[in-house]
């Protein structure tokens, strides 16, 4: 029973490891200690979601509507096409508010010895709860992941198969929480405006690449 578990742990985590459009978003909000737990909870949450639907069978459903799969695709690809120019458009011009935010992330490392608090203005919980729902919910990589792939390996798995999903999702949850509150730590190599600039602008390169290649004929 508990090689079921150890498993679809090991496979959960490494699918959800590779860098991707949900964790460099998760990065981000982590390393700027905005609404932290809400994303973690919320990707992880969703993970465990697919992950049930995916064990439960509905996979074997989807695929008979191979269409829908070809709308989250299209819609996918448009939103992190658009998340894209939005993060080139911050690297490329930074806001007056970023530059102070990291000129004073500085002045918080000197005083307090830990990272900078925040870099950039703050973002209201809402905006960041869709965007977040977004990159999870809009990637059919997400869908092939978990509700197909992981799906069908813990149908081989028998009776344990459930077993095998509580693995899985140990493993989102270790994953998110993880990558989440551990960016906390790299804000002191994020304390300047250039370094953001840097920052927002692999996003960019990232979001692009994923984006086209969501719509490239496979």
């Amino acid at each position: 029973m508990m090689t079921s578990a150890i498993a679809g742990f090991g496979l959960g985590l490494s699918l959800i490891v590779a860098i991707g459009a949900q964790n460099l978003f998760v990065l981000r909000q982590g390393i700027r200690r905005q609404h932290v737990l809400a994303v973690a909870v919320i990707c992880a949450a969703s993970d465990a979601a697919l992950i049930m639907l995916g064990v439960s069978g509905i996979g074997l459903v989807l695929q008979s509507v191979p269409w829908l799969i070809d709308v989250v695709r299209w819609a996918g690809a448009l939103f992190l096409a658009t998340y894209a120019v939005l993060a080139a458009r911050r690297a490329l011009r930074p806001s007056g508010a970023a530059l102070r935010a990291g000129s004073g992330a500085e002045e918080g490392v000197a005083a307090t010895g830990a990272g900078p608090t925040t870099a950039g203005t703050r973002v209201a919980l809402a905006p960041v709860v869709l965007t977040c729902l977004a990159l999870t919910w809009l990637n059919p990589h997400v869908y092939l992941d978990t509700v197909f792939l992981l799906g069908s390996i813990a149908s081989t798995h028998g009776e344990t198969r459930w077993l095998f999903a509580a693995g899985a999702m140990l493993a989102s949850f270790c994953w998110f929480f993880g990558l989440a509150y551990g960016a906390r730590h790299l804000g002191r190599w994020l304390s300047t405006p250039t370094a953001w600039r840097v920052l927002d602008g692999a996003i960019a390169v990232v979001m692009l690449v994923i984006a086209i290649s969501l719509v490239l004929p496979h």
